[in-house]
């Protein structure tokens, strides 16, 4: 099937925390790019500690689309309205003469957008799906350090200024995980007095523990999302494997090389092929 008047898409799939920003910019500081947000919860205004949103600097200049747009932080954001969203910047995208790349690990809103008839998706856009993937063991041990990171970032604060006594974590914003897992430590805080400060240490400690389970959770789900996507659904996936890169980390060593050789590379060498570039170029 000749995919020759078809728009180029590329899709940077992967699991919560294995380094799909970073690729997205690493990727659309090499050719003209726009980067599209594909997390449900990173469309909410505010919250960009707990909800990793990648910070201005760190964008390096290419364009971002669906971040922080959604002010109401109880509304809800079907799947509906991401795929209305990312047509609308994909069509604008593609007008200005630049290559979309669409990143985020909420993949039912993926499938919703590439396989719904009514959005015409497979008959608009020739797609390239990279699939960042790290091996949970060691993706679940760095999810744990980047929660502490994110506690000394600054996390407890924001979440207390966002904190709400009767908060519905069903929707919304507040489904990040972090904000629920939180709540009864707010609310003890609230109601305790200076002899409860042991109790609320304790609690708070179990509550970040809890964040760590959940987002482990979280990942193990979105691995078997990306498979069903891959076997029953037929999607044909770049699969690189950033393990190595995570294993540095963790072993407190710089990684930046390690990424550029084992991550990075590859994924501009399957872009180039994609877009009909010489490899060489």
């Amino acid at each position: 099937m000749t995919t020759i008047n078809k728009k180029k898409v590329v899709f940077i799939m992967g699991c919560t925390g294995t380094g799909k920003s970073k690729l997205s910019v690493d990727v659309g500081t090499q050719f003209p790019s726009e980067i599209i947000n594909s997390d449900k919860i990173q469309v909410y205004k505010g919250l960009d500690i707990i909800t990793n949103k990648i910070p201005e600097p760190k964008r390096h200049g290419v364009p971002h689309h669906l971040l922080g747009i959604i002010d109401d932080p109880d509304m809800d954001y079907a799947e509906n309205d991401f795929c209305q969203h990312v047509l609308e910047a994909l069509d604008m995208i593609t007008e200005n003469g630049h290559l979309p790349i669409i990143v985020g690990g909420s993949n039912r809103y993926l499938e919703a957008l590439v396989e719904d008839p009514k959005n015409e998706f497979r008959s608009k856009y020739d797609s390239c799906f990279i699939w960042l993937d790290v091996s949970l063991p060691v993706l679940f041990d760095y999810l744990s350090k980047r929660v502490d990171e994110m506690v000394e970032g600054g996390l407890i604060e924001e979440v207390r200024e966002a904190f709400v006594h009767e908060a519905d974590y069903s929707k919304g914003i507040r489904r990040a995980i972090g904000l629920p897992e939180l709540h009864k430590y707010f609310q003890a805080e609230k109601e305790l007095v200076e002899d409860g400060e042991i109790y609320k240490e304790d609690l708070l400690r179990d509550c970040i523990q809890e964040m760590k389970d959940n987002t482990n959770k979280l990942a193990a789900l979105q691995l078997r999302k990306i498979h069903k996507l891959r076997e029953e659904l037929g999607w044909e996936m770049h699969r690189i494997d950033g393990t190595k890169v995570f294993e540095t980390v963790l072993s407190g060593k710089l990684a930046e090389n390690v990424w550029d050789e084992i991550v990075l590379k590859p994924s501009l060498g399957i872009v180039r092929s994609f877009l009909n570039l010489n490899v060489e170029e």
